[in-house]
């Protein structure tokens, strides 16, 4: 009885593994694709493109309009849309602020960016306005937490309405109190310091 059973399982498990052998093997032994690209070293990209039967039926190789090599793929990250900036420079403030703003477009939008970074030890206010051709004017408030790290404020981005340099940001960071004392001013369009 253990005999039988024992012979039917080898059985099953050959009838089993003659797909997973049709897929190492790859094509035939005629030298034949089956169509799918064949066996896993193919489908890893180890294969021998050299075999013209097999790379022109799995759709590699030259494409048989015009016997031309395919243009290969360009490795790394697809190509981000380009964005221009127009940065003020690097500011700083005596209680422990530091930003720099800036004007960016890209894909026919425009927007305005601050970047920022507190060590004063709390938090602060930020106000960062957009200021474009024709009286147009985006504004937004950005809290600025007192930990020491690196952050932004961004406005939203909207369609452009001109050329880039009919474009303005500025960001005013404050403390958030009554009084409101203001910390630092920062533009696109801000002198360098020393520069008068």
């Amino acid at each position: 009885m253990n005999l039988r059973l024992i012979g039917i399982g080898a059985g099953v498990l050959i009838i089993l593994s003659l797909p997973l052998a049709g897929a190492i093997a790859g094509p035939d032994f005629a030298g034949r694709s089956d169509g799918k690209g064949g066996g896993l070293l193919s489908t890893f990209g180890l294969g021998d493109s050299s075999d013209s039967g097999a790379s022109s039926a799995s759709g590699r190789g030259r494409t048989p309009e015009t016997g031309a090599d395919p243009s290969p793929a360009r490795p790394g990250p697809p190509e981000q849309p380009r964005t221009d900036a127009d940065c003020g420079p690097e500011l700083s403030s005596p209680q422990g602020l530091e930003a720099q703003t800036c004007v960016l477009t890209g894909e026919g939008r425009t927007w305005g960016r601050s970047y920022y970074r507190n060590t004063s030890g709390r938090g602060l206010d930020a106000v960062l306005t957009l200021m474009g051709p024709a009286g147009r004017t985006v504004q937004i408030r950005c809290a600025v937490g007192a930990d020491d790290e690196p952050g932004l404020c961004e406005t939203p981005r909207d369609l452009s309405a001109g050329a880039a340099d009919g474009y303005s940001a500025v960001a005013e960071f404050a403390v958030p109190d009554a009084e409101g004392a203001l910390l630092l001013r920062s533009g696109s369009n801000s002198p360098a310091p020393g520069d008068g």
